[in-house]
């Protein structure tokens, strides 16, 4: 079955928000979601975009409440008011987790929603470790060996692997999707994405 390649972290609100229509344009398609978890704190800096918490306010009014409101209305997903209280906690045990599922050929679409629903929707601490053992035997996946994996180095190094190869491949944030080597940068191009499945775009012009 072909792939969609998916860069994203596990506690993104705009992958969140796209997250289960991702995943049902991906079903429909009859293509494998690829999971490439990223740090975010990595990629942002390296395209040149200031990391969230140096965002002037209107730019953090507009860019992290008004179109999270919106697009959770149009996207038909609850989000929790304001702000999770642990979203600046260490991610690497949660998108750790992603890497090692992905490493032992464990399907991780289920997880990963769980994740990123149980952050903006309940406001879970992804770096707890009792919260990730729930959310995983909620969707039926064994936290154990996940866990286990995790934070190990060869897992770590392959999250490291993922986060360069993004910034390589000039991926600006949370959110991406490849669709055979096409970059579309957030969940608003979702329904571009479901195009570029159905019928791919013309090649990108060279100047």
């Amino acid at each position: 079955m072909s792939e969609i390649e998916y860069f994203y972290s596990t506690h993104s609100v705009f992958a969140y928000l796209g997250s289960a229509r991702f995943m049902e344009i991906a079903r429909a398609a009859g293509r494998n979601i690829v999971h490439r978890p990223i740090d975010l704190n990595q990629t942002v800096p390296a395209v040149g975009s200031l990391p969230f918490r140096k965002r002037s306010p209107k730019h953090v009014a507009y860019f992290f409440r008004r179109e999270i409101d919106r697009w959770a209305e149009e996207r038909g997903v609850p989000v929790m008011k304001g702000f999770p209280q642990y979203h600046h906690n260490d991610m690497a045990m949660c998108n750790g987790m992603i890497v090692a599922g992905v490493e032992q050929d464990v399907c991780m679409d289920q997880l990963a929603h769980a994740m990123l629903s149980a952050h903006w929707q309940d406001d879970a601490d992804l770096a707890d470790l009792d919260t990730l053992v729930r959310l995983a035997e909620g969707v039926d996946v064994d936290p154990g060996p996940l866990l286990s994996a995790a934070l190990s180095e060869s897992n770590q190094g392959a999250y490291r692997a993922n986060t360069e190869e993004a910034i390589e491949r000039s991926v600006f944030g949370s959110p991406t999707y490849f669709v055979d080597g096409d970059m579309f940068y957030g969940q608003d191009r979702l329904e571009m994405v479901e195009r570029a499945l159905r019928k791919p775009y013309a090649p990108e012009a060279r100047v």
